[in-house]
Protein backbone atom coordinates (compact mmCIF):
# COMPACT_ATOMS: atom_id res chain seq x y z
CA UNK A 1 0.00 0.00 0.00
CA UNK A 2 1.39 3.22 -0.93
CA UNK A 3 0.23 6.59 -0.21
CA UNK A 4 -1.45 8.77 -3.42
CA UNK A 5 1.87 11.03 -4.69
CA UNK A 6 -0.88 13.75 -5.38
CA UNK A 7 -4.30 14.66 -3.99
CA UNK A 8 -7.08 17.00 -4.48
CA UNK A 9 -8.85 17.92 -1.50
CA UNK A 10 -12.80 19.50 -2.32
CA UNK A 11 -13.89 21.04 0.82
CA UNK A 12 -11.66 22.86 3.02
CA UNK A 13 -13.35 22.00 6.59
CA UNK A 14 -12.18 20.70 9.95
CA UNK A 15 -11.76 17.59 8.00
CA UNK A 16 -10.34 18.95 4.61
CA UNK A 17 -7.81 21.04 5.85
CA UNK A 18 -6.64 18.44 8.51
CA UNK A 19 -6.28 16.18 5.49
CA UNK A 20 -4.38 18.35 3.81
CA UNK A 21 -2.26 19.44 6.77
CA UNK A 22 -1.53 15.75 7.72
CA UNK A 23 -0.56 14.90 3.86
CA UNK A 24 1.77 18.23 3.51
CA UNK A 25 3.71 17.03 6.29
CA UNK A 26 4.31 13.57 4.26
CA UNK A 27 5.44 15.61 1.47
CA UNK A 28 2.42 14.88 -0.45
CA UNK A 29 1.13 17.41 -3.14
CA UNK A 30 -1.87 19.05 -2.18
CA UNK A 31 -4.74 21.17 -3.87
CA UNK A 32 -7.30 22.81 -2.04
CA UNK A 33 -10.97 24.29 -3.44
CA UNK A 34 -13.82 25.29 -1.70
CA UNK A 35 -16.53 27.08 -2.64
CA UNK A 36 -15.66 29.47 0.15
CA UNK A 37 -12.43 31.22 -0.67
CA UNK A 38 -12.15 32.37 2.57
CA UNK A 39 -12.01 28.79 3.49
CA UNK A 40 -9.16 27.96 0.94
CA UNK A 41 -7.13 30.90 2.16
CA UNK A 42 -7.46 29.56 5.90
CA UNK A 43 -6.65 26.22 5.34
CA UNK A 44 -3.67 27.24 3.08
CA UNK A 45 -2.05 29.41 5.48
CA UNK A 46 -1.71 26.32 7.80
CA UNK A 47 -0.26 24.56 5.24
CA UNK A 48 -2.77 22.24 4.28
CA UNK A 49 -2.04 22.60 0.67
CA UNK A 50 -2.08 25.36 -2.53
CA UNK A 51 -5.26 27.12 -3.33
CA UNK A 52 -7.42 25.84 -6.85
CA UNK A 53 -7.30 22.71 -8.82
CA UNK A 54 -4.39 21.05 -10.51
CA UNK A 55 -4.29 21.75 -14.22
CA UNK A 56 -3.62 17.60 -14.68
CA UNK A 57 -5.36 14.68 -12.72
CA UNK A 58 -4.51 13.58 -9.19
CA UNK A 59 -3.96 10.22 -7.53
CA UNK A 60 -6.72 10.93 -5.93
CA UNK A 61 -10.06 13.48 -4.87
CA UNK A 62 -11.25 13.88 -0.78
CA UNK A 63 -14.39 15.01 -0.86
CA UNK A 64 -15.38 17.05 2.44
CA UNK A 65 -18.61 18.33 2.30
CA UNK A 66 -21.80 17.66 4.23
CA UNK A 67 -23.39 14.54 3.93
CA UNK A 68 -25.98 15.76 1.76
CA UNK A 69 -24.03 17.46 -1.04
CA UNK A 70 -21.30 14.31 -0.73
CA UNK A 71 -22.61 12.35 -3.79
CA UNK A 72 -23.17 15.23 -5.84
CA UNK A 73 -19.99 16.20 -5.64
CA UNK A 74 -18.24 12.83 -5.94
CA UNK A 75 -20.23 12.14 -8.80
CA UNK A 76 -19.12 15.59 -10.11
CA UNK A 77 -15.48 14.91 -9.70
CA UNK A 78 -15.57 11.55 -11.30
CA UNK A 79 -17.05 12.84 -14.42
CA UNK A 80 -15.00 15.45 -14.54
CA UNK A 81 -11.87 13.20 -14.62
CA UNK A 82 -10.34 15.56 -12.15
CA UNK A 83 -9.11 12.56 -10.32
CA UNK A 84 -7.89 8.47 -11.29
CA UNK A 85 -10.03 7.46 -7.85
CA UNK A 86 -12.19 9.87 -5.27
CA UNK A 87 -12.83 9.15 -1.89
CA UNK A 88 -15.04 11.26 1.17
CA UNK A 89 -14.74 11.51 4.45
CA UNK A 90 -18.84 12.07 5.03
CA UNK A 91 -20.20 10.36 8.26
CA UNK A 92 -22.97 8.20 6.58
CA UNK A 93 -21.88 6.20 3.69
CA UNK A 94 -24.87 4.28 2.20
CA UNK A 95 -26.48 7.72 0.64
CA UNK A 96 -23.37 8.32 -1.15
CA UNK A 97 -22.87 5.33 -2.50
CA UNK A 98 -26.14 4.98 -3.76
CA UNK A 99 -26.41 8.14 -5.32
CA UNK A 100 -23.00 7.90 -7.04
CA UNK A 101 -23.26 4.02 -8.37
CA UNK A 102 -26.94 5.39 -10.21
CA UNK A 103 -25.70 8.50 -11.51
CA UNK A 104 -22.24 7.14 -12.71
CA UNK A 105 -22.75 3.11 -13.07
CA UNK A 106 -19.66 2.78 -14.93
CA UNK A 107 -17.58 4.96 -12.75
CA UNK A 108 -18.48 4.31 -9.68
CA UNK A 109 -15.91 1.37 -9.72
CA UNK A 110 -13.35 4.62 -8.41
CA UNK A 111 -15.55 5.76 -5.91
CA UNK A 112 -14.21 4.37 -2.12
CA UNK A 113 -15.99 5.46 0.70
CA UNK A 114 -14.36 6.34 3.99
CA UNK A 115 -15.10 7.53 7.16
CA UNK A 116 -12.14 8.76 9.72
CA UNK A 117 -13.39 8.30 13.22
CA UNK A 118 -11.98 11.85 14.53
CA UNK A 119 -13.26 15.28 14.60
CA UNK A 120 -14.22 18.55 17.09
CA UNK A 121 -16.83 20.35 18.74
CA UNK A 122 -15.67 23.57 16.67
CA UNK A 123 -15.88 23.52 12.50
CA UNK A 124 -14.03 25.36 9.88
CA UNK A 125 -10.53 25.28 8.49
CA UNK A 126 -9.50 27.51 11.66
CA UNK A 127 -9.57 24.43 14.00
CA UNK A 128 -7.71 22.00 11.52
CA UNK A 129 -4.86 20.01 12.90
CA UNK A 130 -2.17 17.65 10.98
CA UNK A 131 -2.41 15.40 13.55
CA UNK A 132 -6.22 14.81 13.98
CA UNK A 133 -6.31 11.37 12.44
CA UNK A 134 -2.97 10.11 14.39
CA UNK A 135 -3.97 6.40 15.94
CA UNK A 136 -7.91 6.68 15.24
CA UNK A 137 -9.69 4.34 13.00
CA UNK A 138 -10.79 5.64 9.61
CA UNK A 139 -13.75 3.26 8.24
CA UNK A 140 -13.00 2.59 4.67
CA UNK A 141 -16.30 1.15 2.42
CA UNK A 142 -15.30 -0.55 -0.87
CA UNK A 143 -18.55 -1.64 -2.71
CA UNK A 144 -19.58 -5.06 -5.13
CA UNK A 145 -17.74 -3.50 -7.66
CA UNK A 146 -14.76 -1.63 -5.72
CA UNK A 147 -11.31 -1.75 -8.21
CA UNK A 148 -8.58 -3.46 -5.98
CA UNK A 149 -6.53 -0.42 -6.91
CA UNK A 150 -8.87 2.14 -6.33
CA UNK A 151 -9.30 0.38 -2.44
CA UNK A 152 -5.47 0.31 -2.05
CA UNK A 153 -4.95 4.21 -2.74
CA UNK A 154 -7.25 5.18 -0.49
CA UNK A 155 -5.98 2.77 2.46
CA UNK A 156 -3.01 4.28 1.47
CA UNK A 157 -4.27 7.44 2.53
CA UNK A 158 -5.39 6.60 5.62
CA UNK A 159 -1.91 4.99 6.45
CA UNK A 160 -0.37 8.31 5.57
CA UNK A 161 -2.13 10.16 7.64
CA UNK A 162 -1.44 8.39 10.54
CA UNK A 163 -5.38 6.55 10.70
CA UNK A 164 -5.91 2.80 10.91
CA UNK A 165 -8.19 1.30 8.21
CA UNK A 166 -11.42 -0.51 9.19
CA UNK A 167 -13.20 -2.35 6.07
CA UNK A 168 -17.43 -1.74 6.70
CA UNK A 169 -20.03 -1.77 4.28
CA UNK A 170 -21.91 1.16 4.01
CA UNK A 171 -24.53 -0.19 5.94
CA UNK A 172 -22.34 -1.41 8.50
CA UNK A 173 -21.11 1.62 9.14
CA UNK A 174 -23.91 3.87 9.28
CA UNK A 175 -25.68 1.58 11.64
CA UNK A 176 -22.26 1.54 13.68
CA UNK A 177 -22.15 5.36 14.02
CA UNK A 178 -25.54 6.07 14.57
CA UNK A 179 -24.71 3.92 17.95
CA UNK A 180 -21.63 5.33 18.39
CA UNK A 181 -21.84 9.20 17.18
CA UNK A 182 -25.16 9.87 16.22
CA UNK A 183 -27.51 8.94 18.23
CA UNK A 184 -24.96 10.09 21.47
CA UNK A 185 -24.63 13.42 19.92
CA UNK A 186 -28.88 13.72 19.63
CA UNK A 187 -29.31 12.59 23.50
CA UNK A 188 -26.47 15.43 24.62
CA UNK A 189 -28.28 18.27 22.74
CA UNK A 190 -31.05 17.18 24.37
CA UNK A 191 -29.53 17.26 28.39
CA UNK A 192 -27.78 20.22 27.29
CA UNK A 193 -31.03 21.85 26.05
CA UNK A 194 -32.26 21.37 29.56
CA UNK A 195 -30.21 23.64 30.58
CA UNK A 196 -30.48 26.60 28.49
CA UNK A 197 -33.96 27.79 30.65
CA UNK A 198 -33.25 26.31 33.78
CA UNK A 199 -32.35 28.97 36.84
CA UNK A 200 -28.87 30.36 36.49
CA UNK A 201 -28.57 29.06 40.41
CA UNK A 202 -29.07 25.31 39.60
CA UNK A 203 -26.77 25.98 36.31
CA UNK A 204 -23.91 27.31 38.64
CA UNK A 205 -23.95 24.14 40.71
CA UNK A 206 -23.04 22.11 37.33
CA UNK A 207 -19.49 20.27 38.01
CA UNK A 208 -17.52 17.88 35.26
CA UNK A 209 -19.70 15.25 35.17
CA UNK A 210 -22.59 17.45 33.50
CA UNK A 211 -20.16 18.86 31.28
CA UNK A 212 -18.38 15.53 29.97
CA UNK A 213 -22.24 14.66 29.21
CA UNK A 214 -22.69 17.10 27.05
CA UNK A 215 -19.17 17.95 25.11
CA UNK A 216 -20.41 16.92 22.18
CA UNK A 217 -23.84 19.09 22.42
CA UNK A 218 -21.06 22.49 21.19
CA UNK A 219 -21.17 21.10 17.79
CA UNK A 220 -22.56 22.71 14.76
CA UNK A 221 -26.61 22.66 14.45
CA UNK A 222 -26.49 22.75 10.71
CA UNK A 223 -23.78 20.42 10.09
CA UNK A 224 -25.06 17.99 12.74
CA UNK A 225 -28.60 18.66 11.51
CA UNK A 226 -27.81 17.08 8.00
CA UNK A 227 -25.88 14.63 9.60
CA UNK A 228 -28.99 13.28 11.50
CA UNK A 229 -31.42 13.73 8.26
CA UNK A 230 -29.03 11.78 6.70
CA UNK A 231 -28.62 8.84 8.71
CA UNK A 232 -32.13 8.87 10.01
CA UNK A 233 -33.25 5.38 9.25
CA UNK A 234 -30.00 4.01 11.79
CA UNK A 235 -30.55 6.49 14.20
CA UNK A 236 -34.20 6.07 14.53
CA UNK A 237 -33.60 2.85 15.49
CA UNK A 238 -31.01 3.49 18.21
CA UNK A 239 -33.51 6.14 20.01
CA UNK A 240 -36.29 3.60 20.15
CA UNK A 241 -34.24 0.68 22.04
CA UNK A 242 -33.37 4.27 24.08
CA UNK A 243 -37.06 5.38 24.74
CA UNK A 244 -37.34 2.01 25.36
CA UNK A 245 -35.28 1.93 28.54
CA UNK A 246 -36.56 5.52 29.42
CA UNK A 247 -40.37 4.13 29.46
CA UNK A 248 -38.54 1.32 31.71
CA UNK A 249 -36.42 4.75 33.80
CA UNK A 250 -40.04 6.19 33.82
CA UNK A 251 -42.06 3.24 35.56
CA UNK A 252 -39.48 2.71 38.24
CA UNK A 253 -39.00 6.01 39.45
CA UNK A 254 -42.83 6.01 39.71
CA UNK A 255 -43.43 2.73 41.74
CA UNK A 256 -41.69 2.65 45.52
CA UNK A 257 -40.01 -0.89 44.95
CA UNK A 258 -38.74 0.69 41.39
CA UNK A 259 -35.06 0.25 43.41
CA UNK A 260 -34.12 -2.67 41.71
CA UNK A 261 -35.12 -1.58 38.34
CA UNK A 262 -32.78 1.34 38.50
CA UNK A 263 -30.17 -0.98 39.73
CA UNK A 264 -30.35 -3.00 36.73
CA UNK A 265 -30.46 -0.41 34.24
CA UNK A 266 -27.51 1.61 36.00
CA UNK A 267 -25.41 -1.77 35.68
CA UNK A 268 -26.18 -2.56 32.33
CA UNK A 269 -24.66 1.02 31.72
CA UNK A 270 -21.50 0.30 33.80
CA UNK A 271 -21.34 -2.79 31.41
CA UNK A 272 -21.52 -1.32 28.65
CA UNK A 273 -19.13 1.69 29.29
CA UNK A 274 -16.88 -1.39 30.24
CA UNK A 275 -16.72 -2.18 26.48
CA UNK A 276 -15.41 0.74 25.15
CA UNK A 277 -11.92 0.75 23.43
CA UNK A 278 -9.07 2.03 26.00
CA UNK A 279 -5.55 3.47 24.96
CA UNK A 280 -4.26 2.79 21.51
CA UNK A 281 -7.70 1.12 20.67
CA UNK A 282 -6.78 -1.36 23.26
CA UNK A 283 -8.74 -3.37 26.21
CA UNK A 284 -9.82 -0.64 28.41
CA UNK A 285 -7.71 -0.07 31.22
CA UNK A 286 -9.28 1.71 34.57
CA UNK A 287 -6.27 4.24 35.70
CA UNK A 288 -6.11 5.99 39.61
CA UNK A 289 -7.15 9.47 40.12
CA UNK A 290 -4.26 11.73 41.49
CA UNK A 291 -5.86 14.94 42.45
CA UNK A 292 -4.19 18.35 42.89
CA UNK A 293 -4.60 21.52 43.86
CA UNK A 294 -3.57 24.10 41.36
CA UNK A 295 -3.15 27.77 41.90
CA UNK A 296 -4.59 29.76 38.85
CA UNK A 297 -1.84 31.30 38.36
CA UNK A 298 0.62 31.50 35.17
CA UNK A 299 3.28 28.74 35.40
CA UNK A 300 1.66 26.15 37.52
CA UNK A 301 0.88 23.25 35.34
CA UNK A 302 4.11 23.50 33.72
CA UNK A 303 5.32 23.06 37.11
CA UNK A 304 3.21 20.06 37.95
CA UNK A 305 3.89 18.26 35.20
CA UNK A 306 7.46 19.00 35.64
CA UNK A 307 7.41 17.36 38.78
CA UNK A 308 5.04 14.42 38.19
CA UNK A 309 7.93 13.77 34.93
CA UNK A 310 10.69 14.06 37.92
CA UNK A 311 8.48 11.33 39.81
CA UNK A 312 8.53 9.07 36.65
CA UNK A 313 4.87 9.03 36.64
CA UNK A 314 3.21 8.44 33.12
CA UNK A 315 -0.02 10.49 32.63
CA UNK A 316 -2.62 8.64 30.95
CA UNK A 317 -5.01 11.87 31.04
CA UNK A 318 -5.99 15.10 32.72
CA UNK A 319 -8.73 16.97 33.56
CA UNK A 320 -8.64 20.60 35.11
CA UNK A 321 -11.76 21.57 37.67
CA UNK A 322 -12.33 24.94 38.54
CA UNK A 323 -13.39 25.85 41.90
CA UNK A 324 -16.30 28.86 41.67
CA UNK A 325 -15.00 31.68 43.21
CA UNK A 326 -11.95 30.76 44.02
CA UNK A 327 -8.77 31.36 42.78
CA UNK A 328 -7.56 27.58 42.67
CA UNK A 329 -8.40 24.51 40.40
CA UNK A 330 -8.34 20.94 40.90
CA UNK A 331 -6.09 18.89 38.58
CA UNK A 332 -7.22 15.20 38.16
CA UNK A 333 -4.33 13.14 37.10
CA UNK A 334 -5.08 9.17 35.91
CA UNK A 335 -2.11 6.83 36.43
CA UNK A 336 -1.70 2.88 36.23
CA UNK A 337 -3.35 2.39 40.24
CA UNK A 338 0.29 1.24 41.19
CA UNK A 339 1.78 4.52 40.59
CA UNK A 340 -1.05 6.52 42.64
CA UNK A 341 -0.10 6.38 45.70
CA UNK A 342 3.83 7.04 44.86
CA UNK A 343 3.40 10.18 42.58
CA UNK A 344 0.83 11.49 45.51
CA UNK A 345 3.73 11.10 48.27
CA UNK A 346 6.06 12.41 45.86
CA UNK A 347 4.01 15.59 44.75
CA UNK A 348 3.41 16.60 48.81
CA UNK A 349 7.19 16.05 49.42
CA UNK A 350 8.00 19.01 46.84
CA UNK A 351 5.17 21.31 48.21
CA UNK A 352 2.06 20.16 46.21
CA UNK A 353 -1.44 19.82 48.12
CA UNK A 354 -2.86 16.36 47.04
CA UNK A 355 -5.99 14.69 48.29
CA UNK A 356 -6.61 11.59 49.30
Amino acid sequence: MRPPASVLVVGAGLLGASVGMALRRRGIEVWLDDREPAAVRVAASLGAGRPGRPDRAVDLAVVAVPPAATGAVVGDVLAAGTAAVVTDVASVKQGPAEAVAERLPTQASRYVGGHPMAGREVSGAAAARGDLFEARPWVVCPGPGTDPAALDVVEGLVHAVGATAVRLSPSEHDAAVALVSHAPHLLASLVAGQLAAAPAEEVGLAGPGISDITRVAAGDPTLWSDILSANAPAVRGVLAAVRDDLDAVLAALGEPTGGRALQELLARGVAGRARLPGKHGGRRTEFAPVPVVLADRPGQLAALFADVGSAGANVEDVRIEHSPGQPVGLVQLAVRPDQAAPLAAELRQRGWTVHD
